[in-house]
């Protein structure tokens, strides 16, 4: 295929912009300009500006800080406050850092990409600042007592944009991984050095630790502070699933030798494995093999020493998984999921010394939500045993509660409720399975009015929700958004927990990678069949929308299965699945997708590539693309080709770009009101 349209990948090109800018005037006018736009926009924006939202704070110290945007603060601030102006209805913030100000002193649209504070002082912090929101920042060190950066000129650390970061080691040694020109990046544009940096010296003379291979994905290094168990680490990320985990000691590196394809961490005396294979090791009992999506634990100084009589501490089923496992100064919290509902589970170790594989006390937390989604994170992983507790579903806000894991008989102390942004009565939530083409039950989840749910009231507007990949799981979450913008106004909203999700664990994520990704797309055309099969919708009142990966497949159930739709959203997607692996980050994701430049791979990566299925002769749905000019992870040529392919066929698409935002495709919830509105609208005239 001989592609016209290559000059759309010139990112900033005055061809290329001029293009974008046509496309978003007509979008402009035939959607942004109704009176409806208007009002769901609107009511849209009122949800992100919200005051009232919860203000999940972290402890750094003895104070809890947060991020937050309002209208009054549209790029954000980094403020604190004390537990127990927190605990109030109206917490008393002290502002830290003011984006807004800054961008505007700066002359810079300056988006907000995180914190790491030094311990134990709480004195400095490492602050990440992305330009328009790019996965590209800048770090910059900050004083938390006197609220301003250091400069460079007062041996502050300051490195330069690029994919990278920087990491305490002390108050005077920071780890650097950095994109310093030529040589100093990956293929797949990250650092591929790591580097100790000492306060006052040139950051061309930090001493190289680490030096990856240009084809690897990525490195970083850290240091783990706790007192008695203060580490140094290096972490090379060879693919996108394969690492290598080195121990620092003396500028030599000691590989952890657990298999590449697991996730392995340190806490304390602890090692966790969490294996995406089966792992069989040698102990003095015989050979034993751990099978994939198990978590075990070894004391890590044992482990070194050749010690392979490991605890498994989770064990996968056919229907649960494991989600997450949070340490606290004591216990080990577990978050799995059973048919994609989420179950808490608190462990304890044994004593540091104990026989290798002794078993971990384990009990279940009471007052828990069993349905829904729970997540959960550390108060203070050195000091406590609190964890912040946030519970959700479809249709209940989210309430967040702290929870004290070392008490048995705890029950969650609810903090803050998000109120409801819409009228939910009536409403129900239900899970069903779909058969896909090879016989897998596949769950999804519909929610809207009973009558619509049910069927009972003939076929309703229904929008169904995708990702299917990385081994990312889609879990219940209260939206206020497609609330008022659909759910409100009469439609059904459905989410398919399609393979190469995480939903059962690496086996559902691996039943979906290279040749296999087929199956991801017939087990969504099947959810798709089951909703017109109960009755809910037809295929001209069903929409689908996709993003980033599930961009890739809304391309391909609008390629290859038209005729189940009646509108498709392709967000920030990849679409032309030759040249993906050269554009921006997409070398790094060979190993799920493919690599196109093997002949023989692509054989099979041709199948799912919808730039190259697309047939000028063929009937589509209604298609509404959009990206983002700043997205620096999935280049916006991938939605520029495929709209510019099908729109020269004379096909019914529509096109927006925001020109900031990242692969988040909203900069600020001016942004984000901006462009969910253009998806609701989209659908409510495509589909009514």
């Amino acid at each position: 295929m001989t592609d016209p349209y290559l000059w759309l990948e010139d990112v900033e090109g005055a061809e290329a912009l001029d293009w974008v800018r046509a496309r978003n005037a007509e979008s402009a006018v035939d959607i942004a300009s109704t009176p409806s736009f208007g009002r769901t926009r609107d009511a849209i924006r009122e949800v992100l500006d919200a005051d009232d939202k919860i203000a999940a704070v972290s402890k750094i110290g003895d104070l809890y800080y947060n991020f937050w945007r309002d209208a009054e603060h549209p790029r954000g601030i980094w403020r604190r406050t004390t537990l127990e102006q927190y605990r109030t209805a109206s917490p008393a913030w002290e502002t830290v850092l003011d984006l807004d100000a800054l961008s505007a002193a700066e002359g810079e649209s300056w988006v907000w990409h995180g914190a790491s504070v030094r311990r134990p002082e709480f004195r400095r912090a490492l602050v990440d600042l992305s330009p328009g929101g790019s996965d590209a920042d800048v770090t910059r060190e900050f004083d938390l007592v006197d609220l301003r950066f250091v400069p460079a000129a007062e041996g502050g650390f300051e490195r330069p944009l690029g994919k990278g970061g920087l990491a305490w080691v002390n108050d005077d040694t920071v780890w650097l991984s950095a994109d310093l020109g030529p040589g100093t990046t990956t293929a797949s544009g990250y650092a591929r050095l790591v580097r100790r940096w000492r306060r006052g010296t040139p950051i061309d003379a930090a001493t190289t630790v680490f030096e990856a291979e240009h084809d690897d994905l990525a490195v970083s290094g850290w240091h783990t502070s706790t007192p008695g168990f203060e580490r140094d680490w290096v972490r090379r990320a060879t693919g996108f699933y394969s690492a290598d985990l080195y121990l620092v000691r003396d500028d030599a590196l000691v590989r952890v030798d657990v298999p590449a394809s697991a996730s392995a961490g340190a806490r304390r005396e602890w090692l966790l494995v969490d294996l995406r294979d089966d792992w069989t090791v040698t102990t003095p009992a015989g050979e034993v093999t751990h099978p994939a999506g198990a978590l075990l634990a070894v004391e890590l100084d044992a482990f070194l020493a050749g010690e392979r009589r490991l605890t498994p501490l989770f064990v996968p089923t056919p229907s649960t998984s494991l989600a997450d496992a949070t340490w606290t100064r004591h216990h080990l919290v577990l978050t799995t999921l059973e048919h994609v509902a989420n179950r808490l589970e608190v462990l304890t170790p044994p004593a540091p010394g104990s026989a290798p594989g002794t078993s971990w006390d384990r009990r279940t937390p009471g007052g828990v939500p069993s349905l829904g989604t729970v997540s959960v994170g550390a108060v203070d992983v050195e000091e406590s045993d609190a964890v912040w507790l946030v519970t959700t579903d479809f249709l209940t806000p989210s309430t967040l509660s702290l929870l004290d894991v070392g008490t048995a008989d705890a029950a969650p102390e609810p903090l803050k409720s998000s109120p409801a942004r819409f009228d939910a009565t009536g409403m129900v939530a239900q899970q069903h399975f779909a058969v896909s083409d090879d016989g897998t039950r596949v769950p999804y989840f519909v929610v809207g009015r009973q009558e619509l749910v049910s069927g009972d009231a003939g076929p309703a507007p229904a929008l169904l929700y995708g990702y299917g990949g990385f081994e990312v799981s889609l879990t219940p979450s209260y939206s206020g958004t497609s609330g008022r913008a659909w759910l409100a106004r009469g439609g059904v909203h459905v989410v398919a927990n399609i393979r190469g999700g995480g939903e059962y664990g690496p086996a559902w994520h691996q039943a979906a990678l290279t040749h296999r990704r087929h199956r991801a797309y017939e087990d969504f055309a099947a959810v798709a069949r089951d909703l017109v099969d109960r009755g809910i919708t037809t295929p001209a009142r069903l929409g689908m929308e996709g993003r980033s990966n599930g961009g890739l497949l809304a391309g391909n159930m609008l390629t290859q299965y038209p005729e189940l739709f009646g509108a498709i959203i392709v967000g920030v997607p990849l679409l032309d699945m030759k040249r993906y692996s050269h554009l921006l980050a997409g070398a790094s994701w060979t190993a799920e997708y493919g690599d196109p430049d093997d002949p023989e791979q692509w054989e099979f990566v041709r199948t799912f590539s919808p730039y190259h299925l697309f047939d000028a002769r063929r009937s589509y749905p209604p298609v509404l693309f959009t990206t983002s000019t700043k997205d620096d992870r999935v280049h916006p040529g991938h939605a520029r080709k495929m709209a510019a392919l099908m729109l020269a066929a004379g096909k019914d698409v529509t096109y927006y770009e925001n020109v900031e935002g990242g692969h988040g495709g909203a900069a600020d919830n001016a942004q984000a009101s901006y462009m969910a509105a253009v998806h609701y609208e989209f659908l409510r005239e495509r589909l009514a």
